[in-house]
């Protein structure tokens, strides 16, 4: 009896340890090869391989969150779209599978990324910063990821004061090359022309006194302008386009103190510089300008320019200051293009005021310069503000640029 009491309970022993109660659950798996991708200035898709999972769940936050404070989505697919992110900024992202709601997997990330930098506004907005033209401190003047500086072979006058030449083009577009002059340029366009003197000529690093901000901006054909003062603080730049002076002092090249009484113009004053035929155009950026230092080159590589493949073909306008590769016509010719020849052309401010006609591409013959060189001479000797030439943008003579042209004139 005892001995099969003791055989029954056996039984029960090894039926109690079936395999029923030993039922092992795979452990759900990680997601794997988890990408972020599309990634705009406000947006970004995230992938990752599919797996046995029937959801996954995302956790996204400013780069260096802890899980469990960033925002989290559930998705059934393994693509998610995160939207509404902030620009120039950077974020990690996590992800995890889900089994059941038992089974989920440990999280595989961080998986960084850096959203883009904003696009540019091409609107006259109250204040420069909201064009988003520049990143980071705006005194700094570091252009956008979605704009670019250009350089000018020979450039206006001002006073002496330093020039950044920038150029935003929209989203996904090029200039296109037609000849010598100015490239068409798409709608939303941007241009912007900063003015700012070195508080030391002979040591950058004692910083800058920035002045204004001049913006062109290319409007269903017609090219609008605005310009924007720099507070005394130098943070940002409101649109105001009255006339007004600024006290500038600073230390040039030899130590010496210069004193400027700087004159910001006037929308007007701009409008009769950049007015031709009625029509608003630039008058730095004809392609002649800006060929030099591979720049078109740069331009075509970057996609910013197209119809171009061989900068041979473009003309180029010398550097007045290059006495080795330019004879002295060249150099004077120049000048007067770049400083003189927007308002002494045909359609400019003076082309029914004076015959000259003072573009570089107009023949010589043609320029009157022979003809008025004891006027030009004269009016350029001196400042007299409404007598002296040029008549708008400046409040001294250029004696280097006055040099160079009665150099010339003494030749004819």
């Amino acid at each position: 009896m005892k001995k099969s009491i003791y055989l029954l309970a056996l039984t029960f022993l090894f039926i109690s340890c079936s395999d029923n109660d030993d039922v092992i659950v795979e452990q759900c798996g990680q997601p794997q090869n988890v990408t972020v991708n599309n990634i705009t200035f406000d947006s970004a898709s995230v992938t990752w391989d599919n797996n046995s999972a029937t959801s996954y769940t995302l956790e996204y936050g400013l780069s260096g969150f802890t899980l469990g404070s960033g925002t989290s989505e559930n998705v059934t697919n393994n693509t998610a779209l995160f939207s509404g992110l902030s620009a120039n900024t950077a974020y990690d992202v996590y992800v995890s599978a889900n089994c059941s709601t038992s089974n989920t997997s440990m999280y595989t990330g961080p998986i960084s990324f850096v959203t883009s930098a904003p696009l540019v506004v091409p609107e006259f907005l109250p204040n420069l910063s909201e064009l988003n033209l520049f990143e980071g401190e705006l005194n700094n003047l570091m252009p956008s990821e979605r704009a670019f500086i250009y350089n000018l072979n020979t450039t206006l006058f001002t006073d002496y004061a330093y020039k950044q030449r920038i150029l935003a083009l929209p989203e996904g577009t090029s200039m296109e090359y037609v000849d010598d002059g100015f490239p068409n340029f798409p709608d939303n366009t941007v241009m912007a022309k900063t003015f700012y003197y070195l508080n030391n000529e002979r040591d950058e690093s004692e910083g800058k006194q920035i002045i204004e901000t001049r913006v062109l901006i290319l409007k269903n054909g017609i090219w609008e302008l605005g310009n924007y003062k720099w507070n005394s603080d130098q943070t940002d730049a409101v649109l105001d386009n009255t006339t007004s002076n600024v006290a500038v002092s600073y230390l040039d090249t030899n130590g010496a103190t210069v004193n400027v009484d700087y004159a910001i113009p006037s929308a007007q004053q701009c409008i009769d510089c950049h007015n031709n035929n009625n029509i608003i155009i630039p008058i730095g950026p004809r392609l002649r300008a800006l060929n030099g230092n591979n720049q078109l080159e740069d331009w075509i590589s970057n996609n910013y320019l197209s119809n171009l493949t061989d900068v041979s073909q473009v003309a180029v306008l010398p550097n007045w200051e290059d006495a080795v590769n330019y004879t002295l016509e060249e150099r004077a010719r120049a000048y007067f293009d770049m400083n003189c020849a927007h308002c002494h052309t045909d359609g400019g401010f003076c082309g029914d005021q004076s015959y000259l006609r003072l573009s570089y591409d107009t023949p010589f013959a043609d320029s009157y310069i022979f003809e008025d060189k004891i006027n030009i001479d004269t009016r350029m000797s001196f400042y007299y503000q409404g007598v002296s030439m040029p008549l708008i943008g400046t409040t001294m003579m250029h004696p280097e640029g006055y040099d160079l042209i009665s150099q010339y004139l003494d030749t004819l």
